[in-house]
């Protein structure tokens, strides 16, 4: 008699995981680097080979270009013919930071796999979710278990430059393709942490405002060897020490008001702004992030002036990384006029807009069910994003938007640290947790 309690094997063909690790191998060995200029390879040839893999299970795409090589893809698949539900929106982008090979133990072109991880740019920035989505769905399509509602499928250009070149040029030239979605989910949420021994999913609900600057300061030009009371670097230079020395105050938003109750009723305590840094630090390495989104931050990235050793130049420049919280964008900028002083003007290379989302909902409850289904004894949680996503740009047509890129992580790994880091990569077994939650998502919807 066989086991009852036995479980036939799935195929592998339909299996929602069982493509993900060669997929996300994959479209790392593509290189898609974005220098934020003109340079690089572009996604052409990402967005083509996206567009094979859905085809092969019947799903036709859509390439949109903004400039040569600048490559987006939209396809469309799902939905019954009785569904009243909205197009929901997936969406993920395929462009990744720059990566100097000589700092890396691997080659970050490679997807080698190697001590259990896939290695290489864009292991969790985010060709990860790119291949958990089309292992899912092309698993699903194999085996014709279509979602009751409609996903249109979006992978984009130029996500981190500010998506300029991809998720705004659909937004603004193609919003046919999108604009019946109400709701989106996208990265960076799903990824658990560890707070005194219990993982943490957390889900992105919120994001901070992006605001890239140019400070430009002038002042008469002269030989070094001479007093000059009007000098540009000078000048530019008090800016810029003031706003990296800066200490900005402690500001809780709705979603983080809600994570870090949370985390005080696991260590025991009740959340206030007064231990709102000391429960941040639960979170370890995790903190690095998160603790940029109880306030608004502001570094500088860059300097420039002069030619010449003893020429004193009449101009000098430096470049701002600012990031604001939702419902705080004027006392940041008043404050960084402030920190600025006279003389120095401000430019903006990318001026996007803070979002947050209640945390509640169906779409939330797909989303919790769906971790909680392959790790019971998880707590789900909301956060706030510090960095910039493409939901800036699809927020704009008015959608509900959360950050869902599944992953259980070990608890020993410094998972913000990879993000643009050196030795990115993803454990092989996250990527496969990922994909088995992201298909039980599709059947929560």
């Amino acid at each position: 008699m066989a086991d009852e309690t036995s479980v036939t094997p799935l195929d592998p063909a339909h299996d929602p995981a069982g493509e993900v690790v060669d997929l996300c191998r994959d479209l790392i060995r593509i290189d898609t680097s974005n220098y934020g200029d003109e340079d690089g390879p572009g996604e052409r040839k990402a967005a083509e080979y996206v567009a094979t893999l859905l085809d092969e299970v019947g799903i036709e795409s859509r390439l949109y270009e903004s400039e040569p090589g600048r490559t987006n893809l939209v396809a469309r698949w799902g939905g019954s013919p009785g569904s009243t539900k909205p197009p929901l929106l997936v969406h993920g982008h395929l462009d990744v930071v720059p990566a100097a090979a000589d700092d890396w133990q691997v080659h970050p072109f490679s997807g080698e796999v190697q001590d259990g991880f896939v290695w290489g740019r864009g292991a969790v920035d985010m060709k990860d979710f790119d291949a958990m989505l089309l292992s899912v769905v092309r698993a699903r399509a194999r085996a014709g278990r279509l979602p009751d509602r409609e996903l249109v499928l979006c992978l984009t250009a130029d996500e981190e430059a500010g998506g300029h070149k991809g998720a705004e040029v659909l937004v603004e030239q193609h919003p046919d393709e999108i604009a019946d979605c109400t709701e989106a989910i996208g990265e960076v949420g799903g990824f658990s942490a560890t707070v005194r021994g219990r993982r943490i999913y957390l889900i992105e609900a919120a994001e901070k405002g992006m605001a890239w600057m140019k400070l430009t300061a002038r002042g008469r030009a002269g030989h070094g060897s001479m007093i000059n009371t009007d000098n540009a670097v000078t000048r530019l230079s008090g800016a810029v020490a003031r706003i990296g020395a800066h200490e900005w105050p402690v500001r809780l938003t709705p979603t983080m008001e809600v994570l870090l109750a949370t985390v005080a009723d696991i260590a025991g305590t009740e959340a206030t702004p007064d231990n709102a840094v000391e429960l941040i630090d639960e979170f370890g390495s995790a903190a690095r992030m998160l603790g940029a989104v109880i306030r608004n931050t502001a570094n500088p990235t860059m300097l420039g002036a002069g030619y010449k050793v003893n020429v004193i130049p009449t101009e000098a420049t430096a470049h701002v990384d600012g990031r604001f919280l939702p419902g705080y964008e004027d006392e940041f900028f008043t404050t960084l006029r402030e920190l600025c002083g006279e003389g120095v003007e401000i430019d903006f290379l990318s001026h996007q807009q803070p979002w947050e989302m209640p945390y509640e909902g169906h779409l939330v409850d797909a989303m919790t069910r769906s971790l909680m289904a392959e790790d019971p004894d998880a707590v789900v949680a909301p956060y706030l994003m510090s960095g910039g996503t493409d939901a800036k740009h699809f927020t704009k047509l008015g959608m509900t938007s959360y950050g869902f890129a599944p992953l259980r992580l070990p608890a020993d790994l410094d998972f913000t640290a990879l993000f643009h880091g050196v030795d990115e990569r993803v454990p092989v077994d996250a990527l496969e947790f990922g994909a088995r939650v992201f298909d039980r998502f599709l059947d929560e919807l």
